[in-house]
């Protein structure tokens, strides 16, 4: 049997209370592992990890008053050494690529076995990373890629609201000449067909939200 002291002590962050119970329940089954705490959202996370600096923190990225993104920025400027695993519904590899990019060690879907959450854990206390090969290759293959300008970005929300382009461009207060020259963009940036496709791509990435 793990001595008490020596087990890893998981800070679990979500804003579902049945999704933390049953991470909780999996994690305290394991003679290696304990529940350090929890928390509800991002905001919360912050303060929770200052109390209780927990070995390791896995984080749910879509949460209300503060997403999981900015908590891993706020507590990795903090703490250098925290080691922090997003947990998350979305594969998006743009989304992936933040966290990462925010300072998480490891990225896992919530669908994913719990094998791979309990290997998840494990790996990121010892040191190393955890990504998805799936998520893996998706990052790699998109980091070429030239990102979308905040323009870009408020022209495909609202071709994604299902705006035309020129409510769009009254919207913004644009053109709807300059509405397309950024669809164009958006277009080939996206390697996309339509505008359809590109808002189906960029969801699909976590460019957009959903």
């Amino acid at each position: 049997m793990t001595d008490k002291h020596s087990r890893i002590r998981v800070l679990i962050v979500d804003d579902h209370p049945l999704l933390r119970d049953g991470i909780a329940a999996i994690v305290e089954r394991q003679p290696d592992m304990t529940m350090a705490g929890e928390a509800a959202n991002g905001a919360e996370a912050i303060e929770r990890f200052r109390e209780l600096r927990p070995d390791v923190t896995l984080m749910d990225l879509q949460m209300p008053e503060m997403g999981g993104t900015d908590a891993i920025r706020v507590i990795r400027s903090e703490f250098s050494l925290a080691r922090i695993v997003v947990l998350t519904t979305y594969d998006g590899d743009v989304e992936a690529q933040h966290a990462l990019e925010a300072g998480a060690s490891g990225y896992l879907l919530k669908s994913s076995p719990r094998t791979d959450l309990l290997e998840a854990i494990r790996a990121v206390h010892s040191g190393r990373r955890y990504v998805p090969a799936a998520i893996a290759v998706e990052i790699a293959e998109h980091r070429g890629d030239h990102e979308l300008t905040d323009r870009e970005l408020d022209v495909l929300q609202k071709v994604a609201a299902g705006r035309s382009n020129k409510i769009a461009a009254d919207e913004l207060g644009i053109t709807e000449e300059t509405v397309k020259t950024h669809m164009k963009s958006i277009l080939a940036k996206l390697a996309a067909s339509d505008r359809t496709h590109a808002v189906t791509i960029a969801m699909k990435r976590g460019i957009l939200g959903r």
